[in-house]
């Protein structure tokens, strides 16, 4: 068994991860570690947990660790590990988008990898530390990225993705209360989101040249999930696009590729990407679903963390969605 601990686990990302490590075989929860809750019961937070966990948040860490996950805030997880060293065999994954871009990956005489397992297995098997992608990065790659290896995003994606409110975190703020979230539906951040950095250089390094990504986020008035929309110029058939991506995930466990029409209930609570493809005219439309708080942050994480140990891709992560 290896040893886990967790540096913020009282929010919606850190609640799922603890989840996912109690049920994991072949890990042992070490520590949750919290500055606000210290000497409370996790299960008092994650009350879900009542029964299966007898554990409390500690403002101490064990430097010793096998395995640290980072579930803060962004811009604090470099602050953190600045400030508290581990050992050179801890292995850290990052679920901030602290060192996520290639200016950031090198920190604390660590290199980030950027854990995004459908195109970096090899660089993630080899890596002690790993800059876990954000959610919408997640859908919106998985969703283009055979497009662009194979370099045919030669004209600008239009990408709208619309996120459940789990996606803004557990602190309120005026756009998360029920009374303004439910029955409403909005968008933010148009065309700027801080995801659009780590799409850009991913989208690069495929297809060698820059594509012009126009992403207009939603708020959703449900809890969980990403749902996807992009779209653009694509000269051929529906059938060669389909094959294009049948091949591209042919080794991904956990991106599965429909031909017939997706939603998000068929991912909800599970590791999965589900893609669905769509030709109109000259226009090729690539639906994406997700989980935001699994295969979008501490699912993925713990797909990481399975690669970099040697271990089963699938280990803890063989999920049931809440199809109905």
């Amino acid at each position: 068994m290896k040893t886990v601990g967790i540096i913020g686990g009282s929010g919606y990302t850190g609640g799922e991860l603890i989840r996912l490590v109690i049920n994991h075989p072949a890990l042992s929860l070490d520590f949750v570690y919290s500055t606000t809750r210290p000497g409370t019961p996790i299960s008092d937070t994650h009350l879900d947990l009542l029964g299966q966990l007898d554990l409390q948040f500690t403002d101490t860490i064990n430097a010793e660790v096998d395995v640290l996950f980072l579930c803060l805030g962004h811009g604090n997880s470099a602050a953190f590990l600045a400030e508290n060293s581990f050992a050179a065999s801890t292995l850290i994954i990052d679920l901030s988008n602290d060192f996520r871009l290639e200016k950031d990956a090198e920190f604390g005489g660590r290199n980030f990898v950027y854990g995004l397992p459908e195109i970096n297995k090899a660089e993630i098997e080899k890596a002690n530390a790993i800059a876990n992608p954000g959610c919408f990065a997640t859908a919106i790659q998985l969703a283009l990225l055979p497009l662009a290896k194979a370099k045919l995003l030669q004209d600008s994606v239009h990408v709208n993705a619309t996120t459940g409110s789990t996606g803004a975190g557990v602190s309120l703020s005026p756009t998360t209360h029920f009374t303004w979230r439910n029955n409403n539906l909005s968008w933010y951040k148009p065309f700027t989101h801080q995801h659009l950095g780590e799409i850009g250089e991913t989208l690069r390094a495929a297809q060698e040249e820059a594509t012009d990504l126009l992403f207009l986020p939603h708020r959703g008035d449900f809890s969980r999930g990403i749902f996807v929309t992009a779209y653009t110029q694509f000269d051929d058939s529906l059938a060669h696009a389909y094959a294009l991506y049948e091949a591209f995930y042919r080794n991904a466990p956990f991106t599965q590729v429909s031909k017939k029409e997706v939603h998000l209930k068929l991912v909800v609570n599970s590791n999965q990407c589900f893609l669905h493809l769509h030709k109109h005219k000259n226009q090729l439309l690539i639906t994406a679903v997700i989980d935001n708080l699994i295969k979008g942050a501490s699912g993925q994480a713990i797909q990481n963390l399975n690669l970099m140990m040697g271990w089963e891709e699938t280990l803890g992560l063989q999920l049931k969605s809440s199809i109905f």
